[in-house]
């Protein structure tokens, strides 16, 4: 086995781009491979030398098994979707969220500070790993910072712009749905209550007696 030394010097800073935040390469110069390496295997410079990191363990899904940060989406929601599947992507590296998709049967309000779905579905909802809940646009700055984005919404910590910005994201969130061309909340509701008693009832057991 030969153990190869690199000197990296990384630079580069961060854009937003249409698809929402991203860093662009930061190995511009190196050979594909080594710039692959180190991205796959979270290698960084230690006194002249590459040391590869521990990567986090992260399922499928996106979500790591020892997360700080728990989000609450609505997997129904297209323009959520491209937020949530952004930060599915820099989770890969960070390893600090554990995403929730309140819109699946199997959601679960025992498992999440007692959210239910209607309570979930007004607003954004994160929880840190102690349990606390934040809302709004806190909850996006949570969540950013826990992927290396928290310049993104920095600002926001400060007066007045924290209240302008909790302002416009309170009506965007009042007309999301409209917004993305979904029936009204009540009629969301309703139809998964009848779904989940389909569901039920379709999950009972049934005795022949012979």
């Amino acid at each position: 086995m030969h153990v190869y030394i690199y000197k990296i010097d990384i630079w580069g800073s961060p854009c937003i781009s249409s698809n929402g935040p991203a860093y662009p390469s930061l190995l511009r110069g190196f050979p594909t491979p080594l710039a692959s390496l180190t991205s796959r295997h979270g290698i960084r410079a230690l006194n002249n030398q590459a040391v590869a990191e521990p990567k986090p363990s992260v399922k499928e899904d996106g979500s790591s098994q020892n997360w700080r940060i728990k989000m609450l989406y609505d997997g129904d929601c297209p323009l959520c979707m491209r937020e949530v599947n952004m930060l599915r992507e820099r989770n890969k590296l960070y390893g600090a969220i554990k995403f929730v998709d309140i819109s699946s049967d199997e959601y679960s309000p025992e498992e999440n500070q007692g959210l239910d779905y209607e309570t979930v579905m007004g607003r954004i909802h994160a929880i840190l790993s102690d349990g606390t809940v934040v809302t709004d646009v806190e909850a996006f700055r949570r969540l950013y910072e826990e992927v290396g984005l928290g310049w993104v919404y920095a600002v926001t910590k400060y007066e007045p712009i924290a209240t302008i910005v909790n302002a416009v994201y309170a009506l965007w969130a009042k007309y999301r749905l409209q917004i993305t061309g979904r029936p009204p909340l009540e009629e969301v509701l309703e139809a998964r209550r009848k779904n989940r008693t389909a569901v039920s009832v379709g999950r009972k057991s049934v005795y022949f007696v012979t």
